[in-house]
């Protein structure tokens, strides 16, 4: 789940005047146990997607996923959203509200976002998929973000600054021909005994800014992009965020841990082997 700008928590070791959070080596694996539920949920409702299914049906695929699996979710209740992930479809960019009436159609692109806590410890994960087969169009939008992500992630190693993420991820996604939008007013996040820690985490900027990237420091990096105009607006259910333009948007995220060993992916099944190749990157397994 994204986070805006303002809001954050205060959490727990110095920088420019803000608090951020650093885990124990213990800790971190308490997160990567989380990571685990939350890649497994989001594995089993991306399996659940089909034309004719609700919204409402993928909500209740990731609850009984994260409740049998010893985790509870995150984002149900969370400032009173009622879903355990949010479900946003098409041109809605984040936090979408799961609906029993609202049915998935052939070609909908859906953002899929969940979280868990275990033993007090939170993980937030998100895909986009297509129902059906993509559009030529859906397809590069999907892989643009993704791809973004993983560059992101990889960037997410001991001695560097927060913004080198950032700069990585706008890189990426400013490489392909088309233009396309990279959302502003949200970003990814810390994370660890809440789900939203400082410090934000903006998905453009010029890097070697920001604190620096330390062990035990724990991020939420989630790109949101769209083919269009990047400017958003805020339904009336005081969640939903779409494009103004109604074009259409993605949004992929991984949460991170920063080790003397690299990078840990620890909403990845594989800690981030295979996303983090491409780049050059071996990740802590």
């Amino acid at each position: 789940m994204t986070t805006g700008i303002l809001g954050r928590l205060p959490l727990l070791a110095k920088w420019s005047g803000r608090m951020i959070q650093i885990k124990t080596a213990h800790e971190i694996e308490l997160m990567r146990a989380s990571g685990l539920i939350t890649a497994g949920a989001l594995k089993a409702v991306k399996a659940a997607v089909a034309p004719g299914v609700s919204t409402g049906e993928l909500d209740a695929v990731a609850e009984d996923y994260i409740r049998s699996h010893g985790g509870v979710p995150n984002f149900l209740g969370y400032h009173g959203f009622t879903g355990t992930i949010c479900t946003s479809i098409n041109d809605e960019i984040v936090h979408g509200i799961p609906n029993p009436d609202r049915r998935l159609a052939a070609g909908d692109n859906i953002s899929i976002d969940c979280g868990a806590i275990l033993a007090g410890w939170h993980s937030d994960s998100a895909i986009t998929v297509t129902v059906g087969e993509p559009s030529a169009e859906d397809a590069a939008l999907l892989e643009v973000t993704e791809r973004s992500m993983w560059a992101g992630l990889a960037r997410a190693v001991a001695g560097g600054r927060l913004t080198d993420i950032s700069h990585a991820v706008e890189e990426s996604i400013r490489s392909h021909e088309h233009d396309y939008g990279i959302v502003d007013q949200y970003g990814g996040h810390g994370i660890g005994t809440e789900m939203h820690q400082d410090p934000h985490v903006l998905n453009y900027g010029r890097p070697g800014r920001g604190p620096k990237l330390v062990p035990g420091l724990a991020l939420a990096i989630e790109p949101m992009v769209t083919v269009g105009d990047p400017s958003t607006e805020e339904l009336d259910d005081g969640w939903t965020v779409v494009t103004k333009d109604g074009s259409r948007a993605a949004h992929f995220e991984h949460s991170v841990a920063i080790t003397p060993e690299g990078p840990w992916v620890l909403t990845a099944e594989d800690g981030g082997v295979a996303g983090l190749a491409p780049f050059g990157v071996t990740p802590r397994t």
